[in-house]
């Protein structure tokens, strides 16, 4: 098994606090284990507040962001946890998911919590992918 830990570009830098991707080799599949993405852009700066969907098509974004780095893509995702602050606006989550995933979707977890770290944010999705293991 081999584990490396990244923090892509292609979305902000957590500053040493955690690691926004690590990617496992295990036999002839990589896992890729996804920190809980929020609504930011690559500059820290918050997208969609007060807008649960629009916050949530950002997530997806940065998620897909994070995937394409190692040449994985949204169908890759197996696993995915969802947090959001007010389950009433469950129905913008879950249509912005089934477009996304119109067939085979995810294994899935939606759970209401009472705060995410920052005060603007309304919706974290942390997620699981397992992609074919490259060879050299």
């Amino acid at each position: 098994m081999q584990k490396t830990h990244h923090n892509p570009h292609v979305v902000s830098n957590p500053g040493g606090l955690y690691s926004q991707l690590v990617k496992v080799d295990v036999g002839d599949a990589t896992f890729l284990y996804l920190a809980g993405q929020v609504s930011e852009d690559k500059d820290g700066n918050v997208v969609g507040a007060d807008d649960m969907a629009a916050q949530a098509e950002q997530i997806y974004k940065n998620i897909a962001a994070i995937l394409a780095t190692e040449d994985a893509r949204l169908s890759d995702i197996v696993r995915a946890t969802t947090y959001i602050t007010d389950m009433t606006e469950r129905g913008a989550v879950s249509a912005i998911r089934k477009k996304l995933f119109p067939v085979n979707p995810p294994a899935t977890s939606l759970v209401e919590v009472s705060a995410l770290a920052g005060d603007e944010w309304l919706i974290e999705v942390e997620v699981t992918a397992v992609i074919p293991r490259k060879t050299n």
